[in-house]
């Protein structure tokens, strides 16, 4: 029975005014403690709740005429009651649809229309398609501050001056036409061939609408009998493509450098056989620069390998890079293990002593990366913007934008100031990392 019919029941049942209200509040109690299944019963207990209200103001009304000085009024306690439950109702209704429409945007993000695409096996054509209207209309249909987290400053201990990352607002506007530049991203994929199946929004899709020109990849956790599989499951127009996988450890770790340019050559490692056996580094060496994917050892469980990547890997690395710098600029990138400022981490005074933000950690990535003359361009660009490149998975890390900075575009000062845009894609979901990248003008 409709709200309408019920109160029309009562009336021509002789029930008084009062009778009527008390009866409509035991129908708003009772969908206030039966189990919302849907939207639709939020709706239909909101028009219980805006009815009752209504209902109560209006038959006071009605009898202060009719009665003229006998009149019986509805307390205003009793009034005051029903608006509470409505207000009651109001905020859970809000709070659960909160949830759903966070819950809908993810879920409609993670599997836009294949139909768009031109997809033949996991092959993906260049070619683009009209995107449906659907999926245009849902997505200005959400609220921007649920659909989009990272819009809303979430820090533990934020500064007056810091503002939210915002790739919408913040993200400059293509170069001219008649500008030469090249697009580069990187992505932590943590897990290759489990991206790969993701039905809808996932690598394949990337490039048609970022159209990058050089994807480097980082925890691809490819063996190298795996690698010949995926390459066949390549962007058309991205056919130079360079592996290295843990040999250490089988199914860990691992770099990849895609590219639609040809490199003029490659390398892998860093000529250090201790810290080459985990596929964590590969070089391309393009015209004007040296480009680098990287990912960085984490200290791990109980910090067991911080010594080793403060006292041996930042500086071997480091070493590396600017042996390449004596020939040409270098630019890295990828997944580097480490939150560098407070700004970087949401919850800086609880992470102290977690891998990525140890101050033994910050202090090496300055002095082996910052102060030796590499430019952190996110940082420079928005000097006090929050940006994550990534949630962990519990606790609702990326639905409530509780993240770490740790994928970076690192490049050499020489060429800090052709740097046209260094910025953050937080919508990109398959991973707990998100893209980065950068447009570097030739």
């Amino acid at each position: 029975m409709t709200v309408q019919q019920l109160r029309t029941t009562l009336r021509n049942a002789g029930v008084s005014a009062k009778g009527r209200k008390f009866e409509l509040v035991a129908a708003l109690k009772c969908f206030l403690e039966k189990k919302k299944d849907d939207e639709g019963s939020l709706v239909i207990e909101e028009q219980v709740a805006s009815t009752c209200v209504e209902n109560a103001s209006e038959k006071t009304e009605a009898e202060t005429s009719s009665d003229g000085d006998q009149v019986q009024n509805v307390p205003v306690s009793e009034v005051g009651e029903l608006q509470r439950y409505k207000r009651r109702l109001n905020h859970s209704s809000v709070k659960s649809e909160t949830v759903i429409g966070y819950s809908k945007v993810a879920t409609k993000k993670e599997k836009l229309s294949i139909e768009s695409e031109d997809l033949s096996g996991h092959k993906l054509s260049r070619t683009r398609k009209k995107t449906s209207s659907e999926t245009i209309s849902f997505d200005v249909k959400t609220d921007d501050k649920i659909a989009e987290p990272w819009t809303v400053l979430a820090h533990k201990k934020p500064q007056k001056d810091w503002i939210p990352y915002n790739p919408r607002t913040m993200k400059l506007p293509p170069l001219a036409r008649d500008t030469k530049f090249l697009k580069l991203m990187s992505w932590n994929v943590n897990g290759l061939r489990a991206l790969l199946k993701l039905e809808g929004f996932s690598a394949l899709q990337l490039a048609q609408r970022e159209d990058f020109d050089v994807l480097c990849l980082q925890e691809t956790k490819l063996q190298e009998k795996d690698v010949e599989d995926v390459k066949r499951s390549l962007i058309d127009g991205y056919e130079n493509s360079f592996w290295t996988c843990s040999v250490s450890k089988l199914g860990y770790s691992g770099t990849a450098i895609i590219s639609r340019i040809k490199p003029l050559s490659v390398r892998y490692g860093i000529g250090i056989s201790d810290h080459d056996s985990e596929g964590r580094i590969i070089t391309a060496e393009f015209d004007s620069f040296y480009l680098i994917t990287g990912y960085v050892p984490n200290s791990g469980d109980g910090l067991r390998r911080l010594s080793y990547r403060i006292n041996e890997w930042d500086p071997s690395l480091s070493n590396y890079m600017k042996e390449l710098e004596k020939s040409k600029p270098v630019i890295l990138t990828g997944d580097l293990n480490c939150a560098h400022q407070e700004i970087d981490i949401y919850n800086p005074a609880g992470n102290k002593r977690s891998a990525g933000f140890t101050d033994e950690e910050r202090q090496s990535f300055g002095s082996n990366f910052l102060s030796r003359g590499f430019v952190d361009t996110f940082r420079k660009q928005h000097p006090g913007v929050v940006g994550y490149t990534y949630w962990g998975y519990r606790h609702g890390g990326r639905k409530f934008n509780r993240g770490w900075r740790l994928d970076y575009f690192l490049v050499s000062e020489s060429i800090a100031d052709k740097v046209h845009d260094s910025y953050i894609l937080p919508d990109i979901t398959g991973s707990d990392h998100c893209p980065v990248g950068l447009v570097l003008k030739l």
